[in-house]
């Protein structure tokens, strides 16, 4: 049964922390600047229980553990890349830890592992049934409100992305339509083996007990070519024969078998060619949603991960959104996602968005019509030609030498919509289309902006670093997409509260300052503040006192 958690902890006379420790620890325990209260003030009390009542039966059974607890214990694993067992380990003998998540009693129950882990499954298994992410709707709610608590302007922002390999081995093509196979073989019961023909069966034990890493080894490409084709039509026979079942390992096995073979009319199967193979095929059967990317000299298997942050210089910078996807999804497919859950975050109309080259797009033209769209580079190598689009049609300026050359418009290309156009040149003829011109006004608008506006967007590059920082070798922990995002989010809820603990602890040095400086101006100035209480009867002794405080204090400040 779902219940509520009380956000006010009742402290016990016997068992309460604070009336345990001495007078310095007390201190540093009550300071409600350090980041075990504001943990528990800016992320715990923050999380919305009631998004997550959906995972939990409304009227029977037990009540719940305290999701606010639950979902604390997640954010505050990866925020300092514990293991499941350190996890509890610090919750349970850690003070603060236990305060950050608003255990304030020696006594007070920490959810047992068994919980944490349904939670985990339950908010696993709810998004994949229903799409809703719980824990990006948490997030948001968190963000938002720190957002308004600290009057942060959304109004600018900047974006980047990451690629982020998963944590599966390098599996060549055998690899994946072998253990494929074996996988949902091992998923059949004894009544479904006895469906199978004796040559079959023998077949598929020998598969099971054969480990195709040492087969790759010690195999030619033509052995190995030679053994795909009876695999697959092994495969083609289960899929026929159990067409009933729909268990993961069924689907998983046949989208391998789509992806890798084809079917011909007089029903044989191909093994298909390698340039057939999209990017978004299965890279290992134990990370179905895992995909290949080339980019540059960065090959991985994988996720990309986008943030979108805020960007002013004159108030608090945080994370408002977070988008993990397969690792070939292109970056101009984070833009319009990112931009409008941001403004439902900050409650703000976006003017200016600071991206690098990889996110302009003709599609998200629209999208941005109203938004100051700041690129820091055009993906490709700067042209010869300026192209510029005039009321008297394409005028088209070589940079080398000055000339400017009317373009004629010319034939389209077959099934093509795009116009195109061309000049004639020494060499022959120059053609080029509607995208070519439209990178060529960007480039100009490129140039025309300042250096210190085209650098506003490297900051964001410091929040990817903090993002990835616990990963070793750029590859995450986690197996699947859902995984992938929960870890995201924790990770970007910890980095904006390392901001909040910095600002404020800039706001508090920069407010002592000033009071340090108006008293010393007063004094100097012979006509003390009304407000400060220093009578002329004091002696010479205590206004030389308060002299080196003052300029003591200011010296350690700055």
């Amino acid at each position: 049964m779902f219940k509520k958690s009380n956000k006010e902890s009742q402290l016990d006379a016997f068992s309460s922390i604070p009336t345990l420790l001495e007078s310095s620890a007390f201190k540093q325990y009550s300071d409600q600047g350090h980041w075990h209260n504001q943990f528990r003030d800016q992320i715990v009390m923050r999380i919305d229980e009631s998004l997550f009542g959906i995972l939990f039966n409304t009227t029977t059974g037990a009540p719940n553990a305290p999701v606010r607890t639950l979902i604390g214990m997640m954010i505050l694993k990866e925020s300092f890349g514990w293991s499941d067992s350190q996890l509890f380990e610090h919750c349970r003998f850690n003070l603060l830890a236990r305060s950050a998540l608003g255990l304030f009693n020696m006594n007070d129950q920490l959810p047992v592992e068994s919980t944490y882990y349904l939670l985990r499954k339950r908010m696993y298994d709810h998004q994949k049934q229903s799409g809703e992410d719980l824990m990006g709707k948490a997030f948001a709610k968190i963000t938002s409100e720190q957002i308004k608590e600290f009057d942060v302007n959304g109004r600018s922002i900047r974006m980047d992305s990451k690629l982020i390999g998963s944590n599966i081995a390098l599996f060549t093509r055998y690899e994946i339509i072998h253990q494929t196979l074996c996988l949902f073989f091992k998923t059949l019961d004894t009544a479904a083996k006895s469906m199978l023909s004796a040559v079959d069966l023998e077949q598929l034990e020998n598969l099971a007990t054969e480990e195709p890493q040492k087969t790759v080894y010690r195999s030619t490409r033509e052995e190995i070519k030679g053994r795909l084709q009876p695999i697959g039509s092994m495969s083609y026979k289960l899929l026929t024969l159990f067409g009933n079942f729909q268990t993961e390992s069924f689907q998983l096995l046949q989208r391998v078998f789509n992806e890798q073979y084809k079917v011909t009319e007089d029903q044989r199967i191909e093994l298909r060619p390698k340039e057939e193979i999209s990017s978004s095929s299965v890279q290992s059967p134990h990370d179905p949603d895992s995909a290949y990317r080339n980019k540059g000299d960065q090959k991985v298997k994988g996720y990309s991960v986008n943030i979108t942050e805020t960007c002013s210089e004159d108030s608090l910078n945080l994370i408002t959104n977070v988008l993990v996807e397969k690792a070939n999804t292109p970056d101009t497919a984070f833009v319009e996602p990112a931009i409008q859950a941001t403004m439902e975050v900050t409650g703000q109309t976006i003017e200016k968005v600071y991206a690098d080259g990889a996110y302009q797009s003709p599609a998200n033209d629209s999208c941005c019509e109203t938004i100051d769209m700041v690129f820091t580079g055009i993906q490709g190598g700067e042209s010869k030609y300026d192209l510029e689009m005039t009321p008297e049609g394409v005028l088209v300026t070589d940079t080398w030498t000055g000339e400017q050359i009317k373009a004629v418009l010319c034939k389209k290309h077959k099934n093509s919509k795009d116009d195109r156009w061309r000049i004639k040149t020494p060499k022959g003829h120059y053609y080029f289309n509607q995208q070519a011109i439209r990178s060529s006004h960007m480039r100009r608008e490129m140039k025309h902006r300042p250096l210190e506006e085209l650098h506003k967007r490297n900051n964001v590059e410091a929040s990817i670093f903090q993002l990835s920082f616990p990963l070793r070798n750029n590859k995450s922990k986690y197996r699947g997409l859902l995984k992938q995002k929960t870890w995201a989010y924790c990770r970007c809820l910890w980095i904006n509260l390392v901001r909040i603990l910095n600002f404020t602890k800039q706001i508090c040095q920069r407010t002592f300052k000033t009071s340090i400086l108006t008293a010393l101006e007063s004094f100097l100035s012979g006509y003390p503040d009304p407000q400060i209480s220093m009578k002329p009867i004091l002696s010479r002794n205590f206004y030389r006192a308060l002299i080196f405080m003052i300029i003591t204090n200011f010296y350690i400040l700055t």
